[in-house]
């Protein structure tokens, strides 16, 4: 399987955990299954932490 990593600012990051528990939430009133979200948000929360430097070039 290959992998793909994916660079989030922190704002990024925290909107995406909240949309995922808000999804959450909305599949458990509607009583769906939340197996595969839950595995989402512990990877998203486990993930580490690196800081990059973007150099921008102009043309």
């Amino acid at each position: 399987m290959k992998k793909y990593h994916l660079y989030l600012t922190a704002d990024e990051r925290r909107i995406i955990l909240h949309s995922l528990i808000d999804m959450k939430n909305e599949l458990i009133k509607t009583g769906h299954y939340t197996d595969a979200l839950d595995e989402i948000i512990i990877k998203l929360t486990k993930a580490k932490i690196k800081h990059v430097r973007v150099k921008e070039v102009w043309p």
